[in-house]
């Protein structure tokens, strides 16, 4: 064992009301893992030394920022809070290795944790993101102790919806949040790595120079991450097929070894909803045990990564009902622990399991099931003359399917003027990124951008479920990325995104290998757009974008079909068919009002 931060105890004394309380608190307490490394934690516990229920989190964020529950809450309420760095990060001993040791080193944190007199026996986890990882994957160690888990916005698979989507790397997280890393932490990794200190001053002044990053060509020379200060994120780009570095840590792999009730928080505008969702229903459908199962918990509301319990996301404003106090998301945690660990009957197991919140309607409201039973889904196929970019018009989305008679879109995608993200479920980018609805009207100018609308609906339209795209296209090139993104036109003209998605050409039969691309030769893509909620409302209309770019939220398809170390680029001509032998279309579930 390791010398590390001296234990300090204190006592305070604090008055709520008429009510007075003292809380101890704990820092800096030394936990050691099975390998030897020293993990440290503060800890807040109720003041009488009685045995009580506790919520840790574990976090690479600095323990002492930002938790995930209010401290002074659930202290008051009888529980003790532990607040953990894990691994590598601020005052915790090791190496900070993405995801490697936090099912480990979580089975053991839980397992001290119940080994403590001031502990019932009972422990719960909480946090959003990375910190929700590291309650999945604690979790899938099953650890005796862990009774109950409520992970916020965070994913099921660390390939695929968080690392990469649809074959393609995620560069604006994946940059941004790496540079952030390697800035919050530059004076640890300083005296880790034996740094000079005008190195170490360099990498806190990097997160003012992230939009340089996104442009970098080959994306493995980024001038503000290196394999010293960043390895997970050069790992990262040399694994862009689903393989063995990925499968040992994949969560929905382990889904069926979990045995804990989840209560699962996530955003329509949230870059992890995809495995928000899936996380949900898998364990639903396959949990480990029938409390696992039947305990899963689903709430989605309008919030982008960075907006949870906040009502103005984007350019919206969603209402007070969206914000935390109108959803009450502090008492809401708490009920859940209350259920779980203290073993109160207090309604909460009974109420309907799933919480969504219906954009345009700005509502909450409970459903027994996700997707939902009632929905019909829907197909809206692509109709034009053979110009559906926009100011055209020309291009429409119908019930109907195409005829033979209908011409493809043709248009040319540039990986040096690629089109520009605007919005949409982004994270960890700040100014250079703002996420969450934008309207996208000045942006449809674009002749690289194919827009299909329906006409202005005759009566209401609740869109709530999943959205996929089948489109039917040819390239030029070796490989490029086709992109699909659903808009909510507003009589105003304004054309707010609601959700989207990418799908790499060379990933489209599998994520484990790439496959020849023939060039021009018609082949049908799968774009998954994840799902949304949504009232489009009379006189609004249904808007698909189609296009080959989004950056810097995806990184640019330099339609060489060449790897991360290469920076050779090629414009290619990409085809759009909408005919009766290739019916291009977008599916919605259609829910009955």
């Amino acid at each position: 064992m390791t010398d590390g931060p001296p234990t300090q105890n204190y006592t305070l004394q604090g008055a709520i009301g008429m009510v007075t309380s003292a809380a101890i608190i704990e820092l800096d307490a030394a936990i050691e893992m099975r390998d030897g490394v020293i993990l440290y934690a503060d800890v807040y516990r109720p003041s009488d030394d009685s045995p009580c229920p506790v919520i840790l989190q574990r976090t690479p964020y600095d323990k002492r920022v930002a938790p995930g529950v209010n401290v002074l809450m659930a202290v008051e309420r009888g529980y003790a809070v532990v607040l953990q760095d894990v691994r590598g990060r601020f005052r915790s001993e090791g190496s900070f290795d993405t995801f490697a040791n936090e099912a480990h080193d979580g089975y053991d944190t839980v397992e001290w944790i119940a080994e403590q007199p001031w502990c019932s026996g009972k422990v719960g986890m909480v946090g959003s993101s990375y910190v929700g990882a590291t309650q999945w994957l604690a979790a899938s160690e099953k650890p005796p102790h862990l009774t109950a888990i409520f992970p916020r916005i965070t994913a099921s698979d660390y390939h695929e919806g968080w690392t990469y989507q649809g074959g393609v790397f995620e560069l604006g997280f994946n940059v941004s949040w790496g540079i952030r890393l390697a800035a919050t932490n530059a004076k640890r990794l300083g005296d880790q790595l034996g740094l000079p200190d005008e190195r170490v001053a360099e990498l806190q002044r990097t997160m003012d120079n992230i939009e340089e990053a996104f442009w970098t060509l080959p994306l493995d020379q980024q001038p503000f991450m290196s394999a010293q200060t960043s390895p997970y994120f050069f790992d990262w780009l040399n694994h862009p097929e689903e393989d063995g570095y990925w499968s040992h840590i994949r969560i929905e792999d382990k889904h069926h070894n979990i045995e804990t009730p989840a209560y699962n928080l996530g955003g329509w505008y949230d870059i992890f909803l995809m495995g928000t969702l899936r996380n949900y229903v898998n364990m639903r459908e396959s949990g480990g045990s029938d409390s696992a199962r039947n305990g899963q918990k689903l709430i989605i509301g309008p919030w982008s990564h960075s907006t949870v319990g906040q009502n103005y996301v984007g350019d919206e404003n969603f209402t007070h009902q969206a914000t935390a106090s109108g959803i009450d998301l502090d008492e809401l945690t708490l009920r859940w622990y209350d259920h779980w660990l203290k073993g109160e009957d207090n309604g909460i197991a009974d109420e309907p399991p799933v919480k969504i919140f219906v954009m345009g309607e700005n509502v909450w409201r409970d459903e027994n099931e996700w997707p939902l039973a009632r929905a019909t889904r829907t197909r809206y196929y692509l109709h034009s003359n053979g110009r559906a970019h926009s100011p055209s018009e020309q291009g429409v989305l119908s019930t109907e399917p195409p005829t033979d008679e209908e011409r493809p879109d043709v248009f040319l995608y540039d990986p040096q003027a690629p089109v520009p993200t605007q919005g949409g479920p982004l994270c960890c980018g700040g100014g250079p990124l703002p996420d969450g609805p934008k309207n996208h009207a000045g942006k449809e100018e674009r002749a690289d951008i194919l827009v299909y609308s329906t006409p202005e609906l005759e009566q209401d339209v609740e869109v709530t479920g999943p959205v996929t795209v089948s489109l039917w296209a040819s390239t030029s090139a070796a490989d490029t990325d086709f992109t699909g993104m659903l808009l909510d036109v507003r009589p105003c003209g304004c054309a707010v995104n609601l959700t989207d998605g990418i799908v790499r050409a060379r990933y489209q039969d599998s994520r484990k290998r790439t496959h020849h691309i023939d060039p021009n030769l018609p082949k049908r893509f799968d774009i998954d757009l994840v799902a949304t909620s949504n009232l489009f409302k009379k006189g609004n209309r249904i808007r698909l974008e189609i296009s080959s770019s989004n950056f810097p939220r995806f990184a640019r398809n330099l339609n060489t079909g060449l790897w991360s170390d290469n920076d050779q680029i090629a414009v290619a001509t990409n085809t759009v068919f909408h005919d009766s032998q290739h019916e291009s279309y977008v599916e919605l579930d259609i829910i009955p009002r």
